[in-house]
């Protein structure tokens, strides 16, 4: 299953709209031309709140290499 990430790799600001490019497989330019159309023709306010709300949802893509957070503890290492 895919998982929705900011980008680390296709970032400008925070990463949110090249993540969405990645995720849906689309060109990251083309997201960030209908994100600039939509701010501007609906007086800025609805996407640049919308853009900062994403940047708290969606988390950072996790490092190269590392599994994804689950959100499961795991315990500690016993040594002996």
């Amino acid at each position: 299953m895919r998982k929705l990430y900011r980008s680390k790799s296709d970032g400008r600001l925070a990463g949110v709209l090249g993540g969405l490019g990645e995720y849906f497989q689309v060109d990251p330019s083309l997201i960030r031309l209908a994100y600039v159309i939509f701010t501007v023709t609906t007086g800025f306010a609805p996407g640049i709140l919308g853009y900062l709300l994403a940047i708290l949802i969606i988390p950072k893509e996790p490092l190269a290499g590392t599994a994804p957070s689950t959100g499961v503890a795991t315990p500690p290492a016993v040594s002996s």
